[in-house]
């Protein structure tokens, strides 16, 4: 993919950290999952009862693929960090060059503008930062709230993908509608400087 080492570790925003997992994380991460079971099902395959044991042997592995450059997965957080709001991510799904963003709220925040807020923040820090050509979405068709998100920021509707999501054991896929935005569509988003944010490397350095 060429972006070893430029993934930030860390993003902080005026209201939000978006950061790597760490395994302590599991209790915040729980309650989470555990609160919005009714939220998150329609949408996502893996919402289900969770203990804390399980989530810790989930973040060690999202933390060992982070630190292997393989995946990117990230907890979004309160700005005190004393609670997890969602979880967004870069995944390396669309070939060179090239990140899909994911993301989800938790029930009691949303419509809070948090989705939207993570990921122009990701937006930005793909292109800056990480050097991408090209940053994709993928949002079922039935979830009108997370469609909002790209068309909001301006991405472009590539097409839809049938039966291609997976919506959970013993329910159909789900349609998938593209979402892409390139780099030269970018430097014209009139957004950008609506969404400050610093980032922060494994070390904890600025990037």
């Amino acid at each position: 993919m060429g972006v070893a080492g430029k993934v930030p570790y860390r993003i902080e925003t005026e209201r939000l950290v978006i950061r790597c997992y760490d395994p302590a994380d599991a209790p915040l991460l729980a309650d989470a999952v555990n609160s919005s079971l009714d939220h998150l099902t329609p949408w996502m395959p893996w919402a289900k009862p969770v203990t804390v044991p399980e989530e810790v042997a989930l973040l060690r592995s999202f933390r060992s693929q982070f630190d292997r450059d393989e995946n990117w997965v990230y907890g979004v957080f309160a700005r005190d960090e004393s609670r997890i709001v969602g979880g967004a991510g870069f995944h390396p799904r669309g070939g060179e060059g090239s990140l899909e963003i994911g993301y989800w709220v938790r029930a009691d925040a949303a419509r809070q503008g948090i989705a939207t807020e993570l990921t122009a923040v990701l937006t930005r820090a793909g292109f800056e930062l990480v050097g991408l050509d090209r940053v994709d979405i993928q949002v079922d068709t039935g979830n009108e709230a997370s469609l909002g998100i790209p068309r909001k920021l301006g991405f472009v509707h590539e097409g839809t993908l049938r039966r291609r999501l997976d919506r959970g054991e013993g329910r159909p896929p789900g349609d998938s509608t593209m979402w892409t935005m390139l780099r030269e569509e970018y430097d014209r988003a009139p957004w950008r400087d609506d969404y400050a944010y610093a980032a922060y490397d494994a070390a904890g350095d600025p990037v």
